[in-house]
């Protein structure tokens, strides 16, 4: 899954084709989490250092991508590359652990995967009901500005609140049967790209990137199944910052 977002990053920064197997082998590193220290810190300067020089040769020569489209603002060469990073974070593990995790709840729900392969109609819903069933962004948290009256409590102002879009997403009040995967469901409204001035600025990408992916994944592979037990499939942490499959042995017919 992961290099479907890292492409669609390299096009919207601009990467010279040439550039993109390192680019997206550094990103990785330091955005996957999975090795040892010294290794994510040489990722992540080298990163740095490749955004510094990305952005110094759009200044020279400006290209089609959002990079060169902002070289009109008053934004320094250190704002677009801090732009560039807040992109990066924030569009490639988050959009490669959807990808895997909805494949694997829908490869746990063969009877959704069966409807979902045979009307393509569904793609949008489906997109939804995922989102709203997995959240990979579990939590965050906010400070009151003020004193709050919620539910018949006190918030007062300055308190640290840790907001759960997991389990906001799976209200009994507010959907019905929440824990099950339903890509019929019409009570939608989830929270897994958080709420007002905060909502994630990158939602509608990520909505692009799964209504692609998924059905090309299913039409590529129509028997594309699980290759060992569910239960055996390894998940990050619950304390990771984003909630996803360490991998996904998938198996299908010649």
């Amino acid at each position: 899954a992961k290099p479907i977002p890292a492409v669609v990053i390299c096009e919207l920064l601009g990467v010279p084709y040439e550039d993109r197997d390192r680019f997206q082998g550094n990103i990785d590193t330091f955005l996957g989490g999975e090795t040892g220290d010294e290794e994510l810190i040489a990722a992540y300067l080298a990163t740095q250092q490749y955004l510094a020089e990305l952005v110094a040769a759009k200044r020279a020569d400006p290209t089609d991508d959002v990079l060169s489209d902002l070289l009109d603002s008053d934004l320094t060469d250190e704002e677009l590359q801090g732009i560039a990073l807040i992109l990066l974070s924030a569009g490639f593990d988050t959009t490669a652990n959807m990808l895997a995790l909805g494949t694997f709840a829908l490869l746990r729900n063969p009877e959704q995967l069966a409807a979902l392969r045979a009307d393509p109609a569904l793609t949008d819903g489906a997109v939804e009901e995922l989102l709203r069933y997995l959240s990979v962004a579990k939590q965050f948290q906010r400070v009151a500005l003020e004193d709050v009256e919620l539910d018949g409590r006190t918030i007062e102002a300055g308190s640290t609140l840790i907001l759960s879009l997991s389990t906001a997403n799976r209200d009994p009040e507010r959907f019905t049967d929440p824990h099950t995967l339903d890509i019929r469901r019409q009570d939608g409204g989830h929270l897994a790209f958080s709420h007002g001035i905060h909502q994630c600025l990158g939602q509608q990408l990520a909505r692009v990137e799964l209504r692609v992916a998924l059905p090309a994944l299913l039409n590529r592979f129509p028997t594309l199944r699980l290759a060992v037990p569910a239960d055996e499939v390894a998940l990050r942490p619950e304390t990771a910052d984003i909630y996803g499959v360490k991998s996904l042995p998938v198996t299908w017919d010649a």
